[in-house]
């Protein structure tokens, strides 16, 4: 009994020892993880996905196969989030985390959204959870793409492009949100406030064609007792200027110019001197 309690214990010892071992051990995953976060507007769109890449092999058509549901990367399905409401492509997709699969075809993809996130892979895919499709055309790279990569080109205040590119192929579909009436909300509502943001919100009303009478006005105001900002002059004559008071306009410039060069600020030299020609024109 001692004898068979003894083997016992030296078993469990090698168990614990080798399991050990295991949770030690620490290898490079062949297709690394990725995740990534762009801002878009007020809110911010992330893609968490695995990169595998193409060491020799011939990707699109062969590794993955024309017409079947690709996973869009390696491992697990690729996600995306989005934090608010957006457009894909001119067609509505609600705030959350999706699967993000794909059906490549030699001269069409469509591009999936689908509302079952974890999933491993394309394996349990099932259509009925497709939230939104939308079909993109492939454009062929003039370099080679060893890995797989997702990312964000085009990047605007409200509009911006992600792309899919590997080997020779790449893919995009445009992001588009609309967040116009929540960010004029917000900003009235800070009006109501002690410090009250005349920069900021001047600078997204003439920004975003808003009401120029009232940036400019805003504008004044964040002006006063600035005597060092040339970069608050730079912005009072634009705004002043886009409001039709080139007198005012040209005046803001030109002190601001003045300070630019005082504290030898040569971006704001080279940004209020440009401003002015183009206001004189």
């Amino acid at each position: 009994m001692k004898k068979l309690a003894l083997t016992i214990l030296v078993v469990a010892g090698l168990i614990f020892s080798s399991n050990q071992a295991e949770a030690q051990l620490k290898l490079p995953q062949s297709s690394s993880t990725q995740f990534i976060i762009q801002d878009l507007g007020i809110e911010q769109v992330s893609v968490i996905y695995q990169r595998p890449s193409a060491k020799g092999r011939t990707i699109f058509g062969d590794l993955v196969p024309y017409g079947q549901i690709w996973r869009t990367g390696a491992n697990n399905a690729t996600n995306i989030t989005f934090q608010s409401e957006v457009m894909i492509e001119g067609q509505k997709l609600d705030s959350g985390t999706y699967a993000l699969f794909t059906l490549p075809t030699k001269d069409e993809w469509t591009i999936i959204f689908n509302k079952n996130a974890k999933q491993w892979g394309a394996y349990t895919y099932d259509k009925a959870d497709d939230v939104l499709r939308i079909k993109v055309k492939p454009t062929e790279l003039p370099t080679h793409v060893e890995t797989f990569t997702i990312g964000f080109e085009d990047v605007h205040e409200q509009t911006m492009d992600m792309t899919l590119s590997w080997e020779k192929t790449k893919v995009k579909f445009n992001i588009t949100v609309d967040q116009k009436a929540e960010i004029i909300a917000s900003i009235e509502e800070a009006m109501k406030g002690e410090k009250k943001p005349y920069f900021n919100a001047a600078m997204y009303y003439y920004n975003n064609d808003v009401d120029i009478a009232k940036a400019a006005e805003w504008m004044k105001i964040a002006d006063k007792g600035n005597t060092k900002a040339p970069h608050v002059k730079y912005w009072k004559a634009l705004i002043l200027a886009k409001a039709g008071d080139t007198a005012g306009a040209l005046k803001a410039a030109e002190e601001g110019l003045a300070m630019a060069k005082k504290q030898n600020h040569t971006e704001y030299i080279k940004l209020i001197t440009e401003a002015i020609a183009t206001i004189k024109k």
